[in-house]
This record gives structure tokens, C-alpha cells and sequence, in this order.
């Protein structure tokens, strides 16, 4: 998942609410330290740049900010507290993942903006690593790449596919490579590997870790950070006045003012069909002995997944778990985002057994944790990153659960669009991207729920007939292709 702005309660926590915060995930209920929540907005303010949301994207773009001009006064604010979102929930891939393929961006912008945005990302998990280290940030930051295993003939041929596809495109065998069998089984000791596909480019990370420590840093930098402060709308610049945040605490005026809300774009006053929220859900299992590692592998702390089209992923903590998580629950009519949706029995015993059907030592290991939230995903699956001078409104987001990373590279491409730093990141194919807006209520609920029981249909066929499946094929649209 990506970075979200929870909706949250004004005024001074007690101690339940403080601690309603652990029970977030794996990542939450580890942090060490007290979680008592920033002060909200006192009132009326006015500053330079204003940035709506406290995740990845909010954070990220708040420190690069800071950086590149230290004279700026930066205000985030946030519904909940810092990391409330995706940024504190999500599976810890710091990848260089991109929610749109090279083929995507080369059918639209051509071979060379889909190399330079390939190699853009893959700079961006360093960069991630070298800041929070830069910041004293204890992330359990670990590269150890990310093997995806091929369990059945069909995931073998799009394997196989992807690595051929990759080399026509001009990505290296050290980039990108195809495991015959028996090195899959070496790296990752899961049940019937026929093979996989291995990139170097990952980190594996704690996640909330990162967001909390962010806030911090970018506070000892000079940036404000009010937390428990819903934004109800943002009105952009017109008629020679600058940009406003309305808040149910005060306005605040701005030169500029960054959206970075992801998937609660939608509560925000005109956004209801900019970005719809998918839920991803995840377990974590308790910490495991050594004997189970030796036969598992994951020695490097490889982040992991297989060639299915419903997306899982997984991780080997640092204090030996495996976090799981992977798609599967349905999309809530209206965009509804609500806590209750952050657990379901169904996919989390889904995940489960899926768990337990790659590693069968697991059977009996203890599950400790059960979590979930919403990623942002735009109508067309490409991310964007953008800033219209004029209004005086920037925006990034759409990451569709591919946000660890990309949410670094969207907070330094803003910084340069407002600065007017010249530079390679403005002139990447994400920047100044539109989103066609998603369909209404009840079609949008009808198309993505019909979509995910198609993709569960395709994962069952290929499991069971060994083939591609001729209906994934024709949904890879939905798929991001």
C-alpha cells in the first residue's frame, strides 16, 4: 500500500486514543516509544506550502522541501497521526515498482521515457535508504531484492515472458533475471518452485518506523506538523488569491498547496472520482526459530511473491516474522473507507492458507496479526505527479500499493516543480499526468468487484489447467498493463 489520510477526531487525545493507534499492524504495535499524537491546528495560519496528508507522500515531500529551500514555512496536516495511512500498514517493499509497465509508458510516452522512469525508481530505493541513514532513521532497511517464484506451468511461461520482454526493452540480466529451479528453491524454500524471476532492486523495510521518523526529522528541520486536523476542503488560487486549506479548526493560506491524500482523495470536496480506495490486507506471523528459516531461505531478507495475477507479497522481518498480505477484498460501494474494513475473516484466513500452502511448517505457527487499509489506484493504473502554478494546487498519488518508494521520488519531483529547480525528475512521464475519472456509483462498484472475481477466476483456471488464462489476458487493463 501507499500513503492515506485517515479521518480522525479533533482535540486532545486521552490515553485510549493514544493507544488506539498499535492495533494499526505489525508495524504499529512494534514501534518503540510513546504514540502520543501531535497538537492539532490552532487556528488561522499562513505559510508558504501547505501539504494535505502525513504519509509517505506528505512526508517525503515536506523533508525535500525543506532541503531544497530551508527559508520555506511548510505546514502538513493530517486527519490522524503521521503514518496513520498505507505508509504505517503496507507490506515494506521499498521496490523499484512502478504502478503502470514499461509497455504502458512506452505505448504513451515512448521507449526512452519508460527507461528513464525505470531507472528513476531504481535509484529511488537507494535514495530512501541513504535518507532515512542521512536522518537517523532505524528503518530496518535491508536490500535484499525481491524473488517472485513461478508455482505452475503458467506462471513458468509469464515468467518467462516478463524476463524476455525486459531484455527486448533493454533491461540487463542484473536487473532482472530468470531462477531455474533449483536456485529459486535455494533462495526461497516454498512448495512446487518451478522457477522465478529475481531483481535486486527492493528493500525490505518496517514501514511505520520510517513514517514516524520522518515526522520527526522533518520537525527538527523547522516543518509543522499538526496532526488530528481533517481537511474538508482545498480550494485552489483564483482571482489573484493564494490557494486555502479548510479545516474545521482554521484555514490556512499557502503560496502552495500539496495534495497528498491517496485513498482518501475522495474526501476531499470535488474528488469523489479521482482515485478509488482497494483495500489490501495483511497477517504476520510469530517470530520463527531458526530451523524453520534454514529450510525457507529468504537468508538476504528477500522480500517475496509468486507469478499470480491476485497480487500476494511477503517479507522476512527483522525479527524473524513473515509479513504477508496480498488483494482479494472487495471494493465498498461509494469509496467507503472504514475501520471495519481493515480486518476481514475471509481474506485474512485466505492469506492464511495461502501461507501455509508455500511454507507447510507454517501450519501451526501463531498468527499475532491481522491488518489491513486502503491503496489509491487511478482509473488508468498510472501513477501522477504534478503542479499547476496557476491555481497554485501540486499533487501526487495513484501509486496502487507501489507507494514506499515512489512516494520518495514524488516528494523530490514536487520540490523541483515548486522551486523551479531544473531537472531529470520534472521531465519523467508521471509528471503533469491526468487521470480519467473513475465511473459513477453504482457502475464503479459493479466494474471493480466484477474485475476482482475475474482475476480469482483466472488464478484458479491457470492453478488447475496449467495455461495462460484467456481471461486475464483480455482484463490487463485492470491489471495495469
Amino acid at each position: 500500500m501507499s500513503e492515506e489520510l485517515g479521518s480522525g477526531t479533533a482535540g486532545a487525545p486521552g490515553r485510549g486514543a493514544v493507544e488506539r493507534y498499535r492495533p494499526l499492524s505489525l508495524w504499529w504495535d512494534t514501534l518503540p516509544g510513546p504514540l502520543e499524537p501531535r497538537s492539532g491546528l490552532p487556528g488561522d495560519i499562513d505559510v508558504d506550502v501547505a501539504v494535505v496528508g502525513a504519509g509517505f507522500t506528505g512526508l517525503w515531500t515536506a523533508r525535500s522541501l525543506a532541503v531544497a529551500d530551508p527559508s520555506l514555512r511548510i505546514a502538513v496536516l493530517e486527519a490522524e497521526v503521521a503514518g496513520f495511512g498505507a505508509s504505517g500498514r503496507n507490506g515494506g517493499w521499498c521496490s523499484a515498482l512502478f504502478a503502470a509497465s514499461d509497455a504502458k509508458i512506452a505505448r504513451s510516452h515512448g521507449e526512452d521515457a519508460a527507461r528513464r522512469m525505470r531507472l528513476a525508481m531504481r535509484e529511488t530505493v537507494d535514495e530512501v535508504g541513504r535518507a532515512a541513514a542521512e536522518d537517523g532513521i532505524d528503518c530496518h532497511f535491508a536490500k535484499g531484492g525481491t524473488i517472485a517464484a513461478a508455482r505452475d506451468e503458467a506462471q513458468v511461461a509469464r515468467a518467462r515472458a516478463e524476463v524476455d520482454e525486459a531484455r527486448a526493452s533493454g533491461v540487463a540480466e542484473e536487473d532482472l533475471r530468470w531462477l531455474d529451479a533449483e536456485e529459486a528453491g535455494r533462495r526461497i524454500g516454498a512448495t512446487r518452485v518451478l522457477g522465478g524471476t529475481y531483481t535486486p532492486h527492493c528493500a525490505a523495510i518496517q514501514p511505520a518506523r520510517l513514517a514516524r521518523g520522518l515526522a520527526g526529522a522533518i520537525e527538527r528541520r523547522g516543518v509543522r506538523v499538526y496532526e488530528q486536523t481533517p481537511v474538508l476542503a482545498i480550494e485552489p488560487g483564483r482571482g489573484g488569491h493564494r490557494p486555502r486549506v479548510v479545516t474545521g479548526q482554521g484555514s490556512v493560506r499557502a503560496d502552495v498547496v500539496v495534495r497528498a491524500t491517496e485513498a482518501w482523495t475522495h474526501t476531499i470536496r470535488g474528488q469523489q472520482r479521482t482515485l478509488v480506495p482497494l483495500y489490501s490486507l495483511m497477517i504476520a506471523t510469530e517470530p520463527l526459530d531458526d530451523g524453520f528459516w534454514k529450510e525457507a531461505g529468504l537468508a538476504e531478507r528477500e522480500t517475496f511473491s509468486d507469478h499470480r495475477h491476485l497480487v500476494i507479497y511477503g517479507q522476512r522481518t527483522a525479527d524473524g516474522r513473515i509479513a504477508f498480505g496480498g488483494r482479494g477484498a472487495p471494493y465498498h460501494f461509494g469509496s467507503s473507507v472504514q475501520p471495519g474494513f481493515d480486518r476481514d475473516g475471509r481474506v485474512h484466513d485466505g492469506l492464511q492458507r495461502t501461507l501455509v500452502d508455500l511454507f507447510p511448517a507454517l501450519a501451526d505457527a501463531r498468527i499475532t496479526h491481522r491488518w489491513g487499509g486502503p491503496v489509491g489506484v487511478p482509473r488508468d493504473w498510472f501513477s501522477s505527479v504534478g503542479f499547476d502554478r496557476q491555481s497554485g494546487i501540486a499533487w501526487a498519488g495513484g501509486y496502487v500499493g507501489d507507494g514506499v518508494s515512489t512516494t520518495n521520488l514524488a516528494g523530490r519531483t514536487i520540490a523541483d516543480l515548486v522551486t523551479g529547480q531544473p531537472s531529470d525528475l520534472v521531465t519523467l512521464p508521471w509528471v503533469g499526468h491526468t487521470w480519467r475519472r473513475w465511473e459513477p456509483e453504482p457502475l464503479r462498484w459493479l466494474g471493480v468487484n466484477a474485475g476482482l472475481q475475474g482475476i480469482k477466476f483466472a488464478d484458479r483456471s491457470e492453478a488447475r489447467r496449467g495455461r495462460p488464462s484467456w481471461l486475464a489476458a483480455r482484463m490487463s487493463g485492470l491489471l495495469g498493463g
